[in-house]
């Protein structure tokens, strides 16, 4: 591997950006990126666009005994991981059942606590009219029971221990804000803000303007103004804004931007920032290391049951306070607050029934409509059925036979054929693509009917996920067009496009040449439609709607190849064996920094990363979920990485979770770490998947709350919790933020909650906030100290096989 961790040189100064502020957890020279057999120097490999962001040095002394080793140690695990689907580590799971003893006297507290609650209620005063939110300001509930640990040792574990595992900690910290900041995502303020005490000056990517927004009002409505003309109808693309006489081209997989149509050279590239390669691969590396680091590791498992016993505590000794807070709120309750279903992809975002009798009512109203060509004659839909031997009377969600069941179990396979009905992959052409003979006509009347039950609702919302292969160039016009012609838009949709990891499937049927082309097909159209919204008209009305992007497919499926920097660019990827999770998160990542960045600069939205990450397979997959996403989809294996579970506490990302589709397909309910995590303060919202395979009803996000609230027993404010968190791990814009959650929902603390919207008590946000900066400041007060003992530095690499694995 070059040394140099400039790999464009070439002799000429790099120009300059706001974006060189940081340093790296690397020095230029670093042995650890150096194979295990010796330095073998690479070539460079790629000249990508713009400025590489690179860290030269951390502002404090974050080297920990593991500096030097973290390649080695990275590669290990990796080479692991590929012999054994799914790394294996001590049970850290224990049971939760309570001696009768305990349940006896929470039951005698809980009877004080109530009689105190009650004299304290007959004192306040109530107002007997509701005037919406012209009542009176709730005060701020900022007393309650606190639990505190005094003594000098608070952690429990030994000095040494704890100031190296809060360097690692740090460290990993740090590398996760790199990679948010630079792509324009979101990162958690209260953690921004203890590594900023450390000394680190932020990554200052405020070099564009503030798009202006009106405020809301404190005492504004709970739901937002709704405009009344369609943002689909009576669009002229003479509005719409000029092209910039830009271009764009894709070199070794991330888009460059130029400023003239040609030549497209470096004199003419537009400085847009970009993730560097070299440093890529080596921060995933340190990650690596940290997460199997047996002292992080009992330091990190050891915080997180101090969580979830300090929560315990809270509950017993808040319960009734908690629920006393929210009594005194008028009309708002757990049914009518803001709730959003974070991950729920559009082709299954309807129930069995409900497809059922779409498809008796298309059979009915256009029998004789051609919606399917076959060997070159087209094919009626009672053609369609009369060749299946089925009139509209033989079917019922029996024959349609799309629920998941326990055959589906570790069956991703069984679980995909379940998408076509009455196992027929016509029917799924016909009545869930948006490409096919009739332009989506049907899918697009079901999805509007699904959004028209969620407007009736009210309360109820939805990100529903759109598929691009990457097949061809004109798969997001097509999509575009979809939406558009048929107005598939409504106030409580947003939509995630997600790309399936199926490479290798298209590459085999020859519709690929090499990787390279899949991100072309992908990427190059959203730049041209952001260059020149007027080329491509109907993608920019419809990217209006776009929050961001996910990356879906059976996550436990092997690996054959791992991401470093031996491995090929895309443009020389033409192979059959799949890339791994990491290539194609990292791609992604890269392109869709620069586009938000060329984005920002037009005054558009920016696009965040939210893939699907831990749901089965290697441990791997959570690293770079950690690194590059703002938030992720399932987590399950969290459960199994002490270390990779606490840092995703500590930046608080957002965790959509699924229990009953991991039930039917990976995890069975009662094992589902989600009461686990909500106890230890993780952002974790619950979420429906695909209700076409797991629910019955016709509200199947309530259906999943149901569920939850009965078999983990969650109180109304644990419910509330939830919900609060959909909304703010969600891609909804700022201002419908604002109405639902409160005008000050960004802000850090109970100032950030209002009650009577979201209907979570102060008391629950202020123990959240508080419990936060508390292990935020153990951590960044471990590494400030300076008398550091020595480490033994091989009793802490020691890379001994772990008990139990393999």
């Amino acid at each position: 591997m070059s040394s140099s961790s400039n790999s464009e040189g070439h002799g000429k100064p790099k120009p300059k950006s706001p974006l060189h502020k940081r340093g790296s957890l690397q020095s230029t020279t670093s042995p650890d990126l150096r194979g295990a057999t010796g330095p073998k120097p690479l070539k460079p490999q790629r000249s990508l666009p713009g400025t590489p962001v690179s860290l030269k040095q951390f502002p404090i002394d974050l080297r920990t005994s593991m500096d030097g080793k973290y390649k080695e140690i990275a590669e290990e695990l990796f080479t692991r991981s590929l012999t054994d689907s799914e790394m294996r580590s001590a049970p850290y799971e224990f049971p939760e059942d309570s001696p009768i003893e305990q349940l006896e006297e929470r039951r005698h507290r809980l009877e004080r606590q109530i009689s105190q609650d009650i004299k304290f209620m007959k004192q306040q005063s109530v107002d007997d009219v509701d005037n919406g939110f012209r009542e009176r300001a709730l005060p701020l509930e900022r007393e309650y029971q606190r639990v505190s640990i005094s003594g000098e040792e608070k952690c429990g574990v030994p000095f040494t221990d704890l100031v190296d595992a809060a360097k690692c900690v740090v460290k990993a910290l740090f590398i996760r804000e790199k990679y948010i900041a630079l792509s324009m995502q979101n990162f958690c303020k209260t953690t921004a803000r203890s590594l900023q005490e450390l000394g680190e000056t932020p990554l200052d990517l405020r070099v564009y303007e503030e798009i202006p927004e009106t405020p809301v009002d404190a005492d504004a409505p709970v739901h937002p103004p709704v405009s009344k003309t369609h943002p689909y109808e009576n669009q002229d693309p003479k509005n719409m804004p000029t092209d910039m006489g830009y271009s764009c081209k894709m070199v070794n997989g991330v888009v460059h931007v130029y400023t003239k149509k040609s030549p497209m050279e470096k004199s003419t590239e537009l400085d847009l920032p970009y993730p560097n390669l070299k440093e890529y691969i080596a921060d995933m590396n340190v990650m690596m290391a940290l997460i199997i680091n047996g002292p992080v590791k009992s330091f990190c498992y050891r915080r997180l049951q101090y969580l979830s016993s300090k929560f315990q505590m809270h509950i017993l000794l808040n319960e009734m306070k908690e629920l006393a807070s929210q009594k005194k709120v008028p009309h708002r309750d757990f049914y009518n607050i803001r709730k959003v279903d974070t991950h729920i992809h559009a082709s299954s975002c309807m129930n069995q029934k409900h497809l059922l009798r779409f498809i008796k009512r298309a059979m009915k109203k256009y029998p004789g409509e051609i919606v399917h060509i076959e060997r070159g004659k087209g094919q009626t839909l009672m053609d369609v059925f009369e060749s299946m031997n089925l009139t509209a009377f033989d079917l019922s969600v029996d024959t349609l036979d799309m629920h998941a069941d326990r055959n589906t179990f570790h069956r991703f396979d069984k679980f995909n054929a379940k998408y076509n009905p009455i196992g027929e992959s016509i029917l799924r052409e016909i009545f869930i693509k948006t490409d096919n003979h009739i332009e989506g006509k049907y899918f697009g009347h079901i999805v509007k009917e699904v959004m028209a039950d969620l407007e009736e609702s009210k309360y109820q919302n939805s990100e529903l996920r759109l598929s691009i292969y990457g097949r061809s160039r004109d798969e997001w016009d097509k999509l575009a067009q979809w939406a558009v012609k048929h107005q598939v838009y409504s106030d409580n949709v947003r939509w995630l496009v997600q790309v399936p990891r199926l490479f290798d499937v298209y590459y085999s049927k020859k519709q690929l040449a090499n990787f390279q082309e899949m991100l072309e097909n992908i990427f190059l159209p959203l730049f041209e439609a952001t260059l020149d919204p007027q080329s491509h008209p109907e993608l920019h009305l419809f990217l209006q709607h776009v929050v961001g992007f996910d990356s879906v497919d059976d996550e436990s499926k092997p690996e054959h190849h791992i991401f470093n920097m031996d491995s090929p660019l895309p443009d020389k990827w033409a192979d059959e064996n799949n890339p791994p999770y990491s290539y194609y998160l990292y791609y992604t990542y890269a392109n869709m920094t620069v586009l938000n960045h060329l984005r920002r600069r037009r005054g558009f939205h920016t696009l965040v990363l939210r893939p699907h990450c831990g749901e089965a397979g290697p441990i791997h997959h959570l690293v770079s979920g950690f690194m590059l996403s703002e938030n992720i989809s399932h987590g399950l294996l969290l459960r199994k990485a002490p270390v990779l579970q606490y840092l995703y506490y500590l930046a608080q990302i957002g965790i959509a979770m699924s229990p009953l589709s991991n039930n039917s397909l990976f995890l069975s309910y009662h094992r589902n770490p989600l009461p686990e995590y909500l106890s230890r303060g993780l952002i974790v919202s619950l979420s429906t998947d695909d209700p076409l395979q797991f629910h019955f009803t016709k509200e199947p996000l309530m259906e999943e709350y149901s569920i939850a609230a009965q078999v983990w027993k969650l109180s109304s404010c644990d419910m509330c919790e939830l919900a609060r968190n959909s909304v703010l791990m969600s891609g909804f814009s700022h201002k419908a933020k604002s109405y639902w959650l409160g005008p000050n929902y960004s802000k850090e603390g109970p100032e950030s909650n209002d009650i009577r919207r979201t209907n979570v008590p102060d008391i629950r946000v202020a123990y959240r906030s508080e419990t936060l900066c508390e292990e935020l400041n153990l951590i960044t007060h471990a590494v400030r100290t300076e008398d550091l003992d020595t480490i033994d530095e091989d009793a802490m690499l020691s890379m001994a096989p772990v008990a139990g694995g393999n």
